[in-house]
């Protein structure tokens, strides 16, 4: 049985998620940009409610992964005042200009999440060099890579996710996500050797967790 994370982008599904054995909550705001930092009170209400571990997304807006000192300050903000709420990680991936890893600042969010883990989320679809890029991550600290192996989906992109966990090593979990559904995890699964999934679990192109496709893919 797989390890599921489901990205919920609004309270319902985050509740729909817990209740039908998700292993993780990715928690976010703004579907349409791919997921931003949600709400304080919302993520508050939310941790008071469900028990499994909730990883919060760090992102200012949507668009591309490279930030502004001041997007850069709002990110540091958010991230302290989220962690005061005993969330379990955080979810975050700065990029600079040339569409690589930014170390420094991705290092200073991670201390200051210390000791929560923290994954680099999909900003490493952009980033070049795939193998170069994975080194980076992990020497930044994170413990996760969310990715769909530098392609627009996970189907495209098995042979990269493949070689990604081969290439980890172990020294990161590759989390599987992008286009990733109860119809196509197992193929997936055999082919890569991943152990953690991600998906939205959205299935009629609507805002909100099916609660039938998180348990089917729990129990792929």
């Amino acid at each position: 049985m797989s390890k599921i994370e489901i990205a919920c982008f609004n309270p319902e599904s985050a509740m729909t998620a817990f209740e039908n054995r998700a292993d993780r909550i990715e928690l976010c705001d703004g579907l349409n940009e791919g997921g931003t930092t949600p709400d304080f009170e919302t993520t508050k209400a939310l941790r008071e409610k469900i028990n499994i571990p909730i990883f919060v997304m760090i992102r200012p807006r949507g668009g591309d992964f490279t930030y502004s000192d001041a997007e850069f300050e709002q990110m540091k903000k958010d991230l302290t005042q989220l962690k005061s709420l005993k969330v379990d990680g955080f979810v975050f991936g700065i990029l600079n200009e040339n569409d690589e890893v930014n170390v420094e600042q991705n290092r200073i969010l991670i201390e200051m999440a210390d000791p929560l883990p923290c994954t680099f989320h999909r900003a490493f679809d952009r980033a070049k060099n795939l193998e170069g890029s994975l080194e980076k991550v992990i020497d930044c600290g994170f413990k996760t890579i969310l990715t769909s192996g530098q392609k627009p989906n996970v189907s495209e992109g098995k042979e990269n996710l493949k070689k990604l966990v081969e290439l980890s090593n172990g020294r990161i979990e590759i989390l599987v996500g992008g286009g990733l559904r109860s119809t196509n995890i197992e193929e997936i699964r055999q082919f890569t050797n991943a152990a953690y999934f991600h998906s939205s679990a959205i299935t009629d192109g609507g805002a909100f967790a099916n609660p039938d496709e998180v348990l089917s893919l729990k129990n792929s």
